[in-house]
């Protein structure tokens, strides 16, 4: 027979119980306390917070109390000029073309504050022969390569002269007329044109006689200081130490500095390899022959780094520009990257049988989508492995040193028109920087149309991430665990920083809408974003490359490449993406849509 517990333990029992039920209440009270505490704890927020304040700073600046009054009232009477010869003459007069001159040359990082930032995020120069060209320039240099150029810009100089005053005397005897005879008008078009074209040879020339004496090292240490003390204060948010971080940040910063110098040498430049790919080569160099220190790791931050770069990235992916290239653009960027992305993901899976799913799709989005970028948000998403990004981020800067050379020679070795061949690129080669750089080879249509893609396709980094984030937790590991999961597993898995990113995005895409064309690239363009947004999310970039190569052991990836399934994987979902961006572009932009080709 049982006997019942005595009164003092049946105190002691409930006491006990509600302990229990105090402690779970506490458990609940604290995961409530720690989400809002991820706010200025976790490093995807801290991301969002600095790229914001660097990005509140700049607009500040540039606006509130910089020069966006005395710039808006100059492009007001350009403006009206512009009008009133529209109105007088049936073609765009010299004057026109002067005052289109003066907009153009108004640039908000002209002022007091865009020189000063411009100043200190000073990136080593170019060079051929002597590495420390990339540093200093003497007076001595400058004096010397401004007038080997001197010659050259006197007789462009001259011609351009010679050019306006053809073309004035044109425009004259057709106003004589009141532009009512044709062939006088067609002659003054022609004599305007013909400046037109004297006058950007002159632009051209003389670049070659702007040489001033310079010293960069002075503004290298400032900005290593300014960016360890802005990382700092995160890195000690987040718990850990900032004092380690200080100490091997140096190290860091050396090697994106190298990486910056190599990536100007004059081969390098030809032949693509820029300051991304130096900074993964120098890092493993030392990583895998003398060993990276111990103590500089902790500055290793990578994803820190180009988590905040990325937020930055978000104030040039603006809207307006989709619009403009419109339907065509959207059917390349957002067609065909998540075919490219979901059949490279299966062929992984089915042919190849590669063993880590998440590097599978590391390299599928790093691939289709727009390189490095979507690799951390992708990587993020799935928490694939540190040595399986770094696999994902290395093939593609090689692949993309590639292609930056071969295509554009390949598209003008079999004719294929301008702007067909600025989609193929925009859509297929993976880094931003490059795409601009491939699409100049063809000319500025091509430049236009590659870039305005690929930022297109940049709108992809948040969707992909979102989705991989979804697809992993709900199909990949709920199959490999046997537990349903629900909205808060996804939100948590979510990479936060691409809510930045999205963010940054929206902003600065009103912020030009609402400036209109000519304010909103003088002042956001050639202000913000040129002048204070992209120097800061380059240096973090070239950072972080600097750091993935620092902690990358040849040891740890070799199993990763086991028979060569990695290469194989993004050689043929490169092949897909070659074909298929090469076929809708043609479709969307010669068969579809050709009026909108026409306007470009």
């Amino acid at each position: 027979m049982e006997m019942a517990p005595r009164r003092g333990e049946c105190r002691k029992q409930t006491e006990e119980e509600e302990t229990l039920m105090t402690q779970d209440s506490n458990v609940v009270i604290d995961h409530g306390k720690s989400q809002w505490s991820d706010l200025w704890k976790k490093e995807d927020y801290l991301a969002i917070w600095l790229g914001f304040i660097i990005i509140a700073v700049c607009i500040a600046v540039y606006t509130t109390f910089g020069p966006k009054a005395e710039i808006a009232e100059k492009i007001a009477a350009a403006n009206q000029v512009q009008e009133s010869e529209l109105a007088r003459a049936p073609f765009k007069t010299v004057a026109w073309h002067k005052a289109q001159d003066e907009k153009a040359g108004l640039k908000a990082s002209s002022s007091s504050f865009g020189k000063f930032i411009t100043h200190w995020t000073k990136k080593p120069g170019s060079w051929k022969t002597n590495p420390l060209d990339a540093f200093i320039m003497t007076e001595a240099q400058a004096k010397e390569r401004n007038e080997k150029g001197m010659p050259g810009y006197e007789e462009a100089k001259a011609k351009a002269a010679a050019a306006l005053t053809a073309a004035v005397a044109a425009e004259e005897a057709a106003a004589a007329t009141s532009f009512q005879d044709g062939a006088l008008n067609d002659a003054a078009k022609t004599g305007i044109d013909a400046w037109r074209d004297a006058h950007k040879a002159e632009a051209d020339a003389k670049k070659k006689v702007g040489y001033k004496p310079f010293n960069y090292f002075p503004s290298l240490i400032g900005l290593c200081f300014f960016i360890a003390a802005i990382f700092g204060v995160g890195i000690a948010m987040m718990g850990k130490s900032m004092p380690a971080f200080m100490q091997g940040f140096t190290i860091v910063f050396l090697v994106a500095v190298l990486a910056y110098m190599l990536g100007g040498q004059a081969i390098s430049k030809q032949y693509g390899f820029g300051a991304e790919a130096w900074g993964v080569v120098l890092g493993m160099l030392i990583a895998n022959t003398v060993g990276t220190p111990k103590w500089v790791l902790p500055a290793c931050e990578v994803e820190f780094f180009i988590k905040t770069g990325l937020v930055l990235l978000g104030a040039e992916v603006l809207f307006n520009k989709i619009v403009a290239i419109g339907t065509p653009g959207i059917f390349v960027a957002w067609v065909v990257t998540p075919v490219v992305l979901v059949c490279t993901y299966i062929f992984g899976q089915t042919v190849l049988k590669m063993p880590s799913k998440t590097l599978n799709i590391v390299i599928s989005a790093d691939m289709s989508v727009c390189g490095t970028s979507a690799a951390i948000a992708t990587a993020a998403a799935c928490r694939a492995k540190k040595e399986e990004l770094t696999l994902s981020i290395g093939l593609s800067l090689v692949f993309t040193a590639i292609m930056m050379i071969a295509m554009p020679a390949f598209i003008k070795a079999v004719g294929i028109p301008e702007v067909l061949g600025g989609a193929w690129m925009g859509g297929t080669i993976d880094s931003t920087g490059a795409v601009a750089a491939a699409g100049a080879f063809l000319g500025q249509k091509a430049m236009y149309v590659a870039a305005t893609i690929k930022m297109i396709q940049n709108v992809m980094i948040g969707v992909t991430a979102f989705c991989v984030a979804v697809y992993w937790v709900t199909k990949v590991e709920a199959t490999g665990t046997g537990h349903a999961v629900g909205a808060g597993e996804i939100w948590h898995r979510f990479p936060k920083f691409v809510l930045g990113f999205i963010a940054a995005s929206i902003l600065f895409s009103i912020l030009d809408q609402s400036m209109g064309k000519d304010l909103g690239k003088a002042v956001l363009d050639q202000g913000i974003v040129r002048g204070g947004t992209r120097l800061l999310r380059d240096w973090f970039f070239a950072l972080s490359f600097a750091a993935i190569g620092l902690s990358t052991n040849f040891r740890e990836l070799s199993k990763y490449f086991k028979g060569g399934k990695p290469l194989i994987l993004y050689v043929c979902g490169q092949s897909l993406n070659l074909v298929l961006t090469l076929a809708m572009a043609y479709v969307m932009f010669y068969v579809v849509f050709p009026e909108i080709t026409a306007k470009i």
